[in-house]
């Protein structure tokens, strides 16, 4: 597919108005809205508005600001090369507010050219649960190992309040509860949270879901944090090589990693314009650096492979995206 400068964006350079620049910026979101449903007094929530650079310039985002103290935005990545991928962070303050709270987020870049975009969030905050930590925290966890942790629930209001259920989107991650305490409308409860031996490499970022009995606000989310690793990573995860003109080549440095001493036995990819040195040092080491050379071919756009890395820890396998833009401007 062939790379091109969105029309929008033309336009808003030759206009350099601010007001005809909003639509360029705002196609690079996923999406601007985001409702959090009914949240824990202290339950930690968060959420990623995800964007992604579509235009051969670089993408700068200069600040963000909240409408409303009840969420507070962050910018997880400033500089946006083509094609790479970015977030803007909104937290909810749930320790000091409560009931139905929305917020406006408005993001301001100053490059390639002065834009906003604004982002809308809305909650609402029990004040009658509060969780003890704010979310599950099941830390870094090797792989093939299980991990067990807790969170208590504590709940001040009606003297039949009930968990009935917890609920998993996860196939890895499960809770049940144990009630602790039940005293003149004050409950409490003892989550406890499993994730199992099976679970794959990465991040564990899904909610449980408490059911409980109150009809008017039955489900109450359960934030989940945690990442599995595996024996050997791949810095960097990602790697963009740039924007590059036909025929053109350039290298860069893959760092390989891992808990113990290891060989690597192969490295391969499907797309012959990315290679690694063939003299792969057959070592066994904790650290390992290799070269990636990527080679333009005529054909201008976007290429992007996988390129897999082959260890001798027991088949251990890591895999990293490495992409360019081909363009003759």
């Amino acid at each position: 597919m062939r790379l091109r400068v969105d029309l929008v964006l033309l336009l808003v350079f030759l206009a350099q108005s601010p007001a005809v620049g909003q639509p360029w910026a705002k196609k690079m979101f996923e999406e601007t809205e985001h409702d959090f449903g009914t949240v824990a007094r202290s339950a930690k929530a968060e959420y990623e508005f995800r964007l992604s650079n579509l235009y051969l310039e670089d993408v700068h985002i200069a600040s963000v600001r909240s409408s409303c103290g009840c969420t507070s935005p962050r910018i997880k990545t400033p500089l946006l090369k083509t094609y790479e991928k970015g977030a803007i962070v909104a937290t909810l303050n749930t320790r000091s507010f409560y009931g139905k709270k929305g917020a406006t987020i408005t993001v301001t870049l100053d490059k390639p050219f002065y834009a906003e975009v604004q982002l809308h969030v809305r909650s609402y905050i029990r004040s009658d649960v509060v969780f003890h930590p704010g979310c599950v925290q099941l830390g870094s966890v090797d792989r093939g190992s299980p991990a067990d942790t807790r969170v208590t629930v504590d709940y001040a209001g009606r003297s039949n309040w009930k968990i009935l259920e917890v609920t998993s989107s996860d196939p890895h991650v499960s809770g049940h509860v144990v009630e602790t305490n039940r005293n003149q409308g004050r409950v409490q409860y003892d989550l406890r949270v499993h994730l199992d031996e099976n679970a794959p490499v990465g991040y564990v970022n899904n909610p449980l879901t408490l059911i409980t009995n109150d009809q008017r606000a039955k489900h109450i989310p359960v934030p989940v944090e945690g990442r599995v690793t595996s024996e050997i990573t791949v810095s960097p995860t990602s790697l963009f090589i740039g924007v590059m003109e036909p025929g053109t080549q350039v290298t860069r440095q893959l760092l390989v990693k891992g808990k113990k001493p290891f060989r690597i036995l192969s490295v391969s990819c499907d797309a012959a314009s990315f290679k690694v040195d063939a003299s792969i040092p057959q070592e066994a080491k904790r650290v390992h650096l290799l070269p990636l050379t990527f080679t333009a071919g005529g054909s201008t756009g976007r290429v992007a492979e996988r390129i897999r890395i082959e260890t001798d820890l027991d088949g251990t396998t890591a895999e990293l995206a490495a992409y360019a833009v081909v363009s003759s401007r």
